[in-house]
This record gives C-alpha cells, structure tokens and sequence, in this order.
C-alpha cells in the first residue's frame, strides 16, 4: 500500500474541482491559495486565461487580527476589486483545501462584499 503525501493529496483534489469549476467572462472563476502566513484570491477568466482582480493578505491591515479575520478582509478587498471590473457573480475554487477556517472567512468576507457565488 503506498500513502499520499498532504501535497499529493491536495493536487489531486484540485484537479478534481477543476474538472468542473470552470470560470468565463460572466462568471469567473475565484482560485484560492493559502500558504502557512498568508492568504491570495484572484478572479480568472479560464476563457481567455485573464486574471481580471486579485487581492493578498499582504495589502490589507492585519492589525490586531488573526489569519481567518484577515482572510476575511482579502475576500472584501477581491470583492470591492471585482465590482471595480463590473464583475457581480463568480464561482469558487477552494482549490483543494477544505471549505474551512481562512478559505471559508474569505469566502464568507467576499459575499458581504457583495460577490454572488
């Protein structure tokens, strides 16, 4: 029996989702990546291969905040960033993580943002 390492584990769940979270110009498609410090979200148009808006961790005030506050502020920052680019509804790639802790506060932050996904 051979075991999965957590990447191996985790490329393979991503590759599961992209097989049907597909992003367009009227939808596109909201990829998550989490490291260990810190959070990133952008919005593609799988279509053309455009990213359309992106935000970091890294460009919002994490004062006094833990990681799942400041995802949470990522997720508004993306959808304050993708109503600048007229765009109103997404979809989501957790992109093999669960939907869980920073990705679900970032997903959560987009919504009250005003994304619809």
């Amino acid at each position: 029996m051979t075991t999965r390492s957590t990447v191996e584990a985790r490329a393979k769940r991503r590759r599961r989702i992209r097989a049907k979270v597909v992003g367009n110009a009227a939808r596109p498609r909201v990829s998550v990546f989490r490291s260990n410090k810190a959070i990133y979200a952008q919005l593609i148009d799988d279509a053309t291969g455009a990213t359309l808006a992106a935000a970091r961790s890294g460009e919002v005030d994490a004062t006094g905040l833990d990681k799942s506050g400041v995802a949470k502020k990522v997720g508004a920052l993306l959808a304050e960033r993708a109503k600048a680019a007229h765009v109103e509804s997404v979809v989501f790639d957790r992109s093999g993580y669960l939907y869980h802790g920073r990705v679900k506060a970032l997903a959560e932050g987009a919504r009250e943002g005003g994304l619809v996904f």
